[in-house]
């Protein structure tokens, strides 16, 4: 009996495989990058070190993709994206007395 490649071997052509390496691209990881540019861009400002996607990542691991773009949303309206962002990550913030 003949294997399916032997049958159609332009099946084989037609299969795209995973790009090698770090050139994977994911939501996740687009999400990560425009929260990494808007961060280090008023981080800059105020004198401290960039932020690495690596302490960005730790940040939002916990974090669903479908709420980072309720995240995005909220920190693209206000005056001040930092502060935004950084008041909406923390929890104490949100407790109901």
């Amino acid at each position: 009996m003949k294997s399916i490649g032997e049958m159609m071997p332009e099946f084989e052509k037609k299969v795209a495989a995973a790009p090698k390496g770090r050139k994977r691209l994911t939501e996740r990881g687009e999400m990560m990058r425009f929260f990494q540019r808007h961060l280090n861009y008023s981080r800059k400002q105020d004198g401290l070190a960039p932020m690495t996607m690596a302490h960005l990542g730790t940040t939002l691991e916990q974090i669903p993709t479908a709420d980072l773009y309720y995240l995005k949303s909220v920190c693209s309206k206000a005056k001040n994206f930092s502060k935004t962002f950084w008041w909406e990550l923390d929890p104490t913030k949100h407790t109901k007395p």
